[in-house]
């Protein structure tokens, strides 16, 4: 039997996506890092989200689309009690400063999402002409989550670089291939970055990086020592649920299985510490 869970339940990292067509071509690399086909969409997020009883969702565009928002802001104004957005953005794009401004103003964009995982995404991170860009996100509080694995030093350095920035590192700065022992040493670089305040972190998808089975209880203290470091208030659940080869309701329901947080911890790391984070009130 699940647990019976005291909380609500925000997941901080789901996608959805229009399949790639001529009228919206996706990155000639993209149909190679798609998580599945058909294309996911918000009806099909719903349903899973209502059987697997969870609240609310952040929408994070998948990279594999390109810099695109127009699926997930639709999905998100259409459902503003479920659905809020980390919005993608290229920095370095035309009219960059103008699109900012508008993205801005949606009252569905609660902040943004960047990616540096892929060869051609890297060097982008400490570019200097992102760095108006951290600079604006700072000035206007809004959060950024940063997926760049291998990366932890440079993220800790725009950190630094621009107080009041709010960063979420993704994935607990873990790799997509990464297995097992793989996890205890990047989980041990990602320690130094807790003394900055502005800055959490995202336990995304955890299952995906471990061989045992339901409920993973090898998490537990890798889960541990996360929350040990940031505290609950700055560790966020999500599931990247297209990505994660199991059930929807295992990976919603394994955190409180390990044993390893009070309930007080599970009520942050479950929604309330990504809605806080993103100024997102539940009512």
């Amino acid at each position: 039997m699940p647990p019976a869970r005291g909380y609500p339940v925000t997941d901080a990292q789901v996608h959805i996506w229009a399949d790639d067509r001529p009228d919206r071509p996706w990155p000639s690399w993209g149909s190679a890092r798609a998580h599945r086909f058909p294309a996911f969409t918000v009806d099909d997020l719903l349903r899973e989200m209502d059987a697997a009883a969870v609240a609310r969702a952040v929408l994070v565009p998948p990279s594999f689309e390109g810099d695109r928002n127009d699926v997930v802001l639709a999905a998100a104004e259409r459902h503003p009690d479920r659905l809020a957005v980390m919005a993608r953005f290229d920095p370095a794009a035309d009219g960059a400063a103008q699109r900012l401004h508008a993205l801005l103003d949606r009252p569905a964009v609660r902040g943004f999402r960047m990616t540096y995982h892929l060869p051609q995404m890297r060097a982008q991170l400490l570019a200097p002409a992102a760095d108006w860009f951290w600079a604006t996100l700072a000035a206007h509080r809004r959060p950024v989550m940063i997926y760049a694995p291998g990366l932890l030093p440079e993220v800790g350095r725009i950190g630094a670089a621009h107080p009041g920035l709010r960063i979420v590192v993704d994935t607990l700065g873990l790799s997509l291939a990464m297995r097992d022992d793989d996890l205890d040493a990047p989980i041990a670089a990602l320690t130094a970055l807790a003394a900055n305040p502005d800055v959490a972190v995202k336990a995304t998808a955890l299952p995906a990086h471990v061989s045992d089975p339901y409920p993973f209880r090898s998490l537990a203290p890798r889960l541990r020592t996360v929350l040990d470091a940031f505290g609950a208030q700055r560790v966020f659940w999500a599931s990247d649920l297209t990505r994660v080869p199991h059930p929807y309701r295992q990976i919603v329901d394994y955190p409180a299985e390990l044993g390893c947080c009070t309930a007080t911890e599970l009520t942050w790391l479950m929604g309330r510490g990504i809605s806080t984070w993103l100024d997102w009130p539940t009512e």
